[in-house]
């Protein structure tokens, strides 16, 4: 019955797996976008009058796109942290499943 359960138990373990890294592509993506559109605010600014109010609106543009970033920063820490989580428990779970397998198995007199 283990060997069952440890099978079905690393199927889903696998699918979180890749659903997790998925995630933390997805965010890393996001990540380069945004840090592009940075920069493109950064350059556009050079234009203008420090005081002006268009500069003042690039410059409240250019911290709210900071503050995105480290959200998705944050985020994709908390799922690196799921994901170290599930493969300690996809190894641990995959360990059982091939000491089962021997145990069931084996045929020692």
């Amino acid at each position: 019955m283990g060997v069952i359960t440890d099978t079905l138990r690393l199927r889903q373990l696998r699918g979180m797996k890749i659903d997790l890294n998925y995630k933390i592509q997805q965010i890393t993506t996001t990540k380069m976008s945004l840090i592009s559109a940075g920069n493109d605010l950064t350059k556009v600014g050079t234009d203008y009058d420090p005081e002006s109010p268009i500069m003042k609106t690039l410059q409240q543009r250019q911290q709210k796109l900071k503050l995105l970033e480290e959200k998705l920063d944050q985020q994709k820490s908390e799922y690196q942290i799921q994901l170290q989580a599930v493969e300690a428990e996809y190894d641990s779970c995959k360990q059982r499943l091939t000491k089962s397998i021997q145990e069931e198995f084996s045929y020692s007199l």
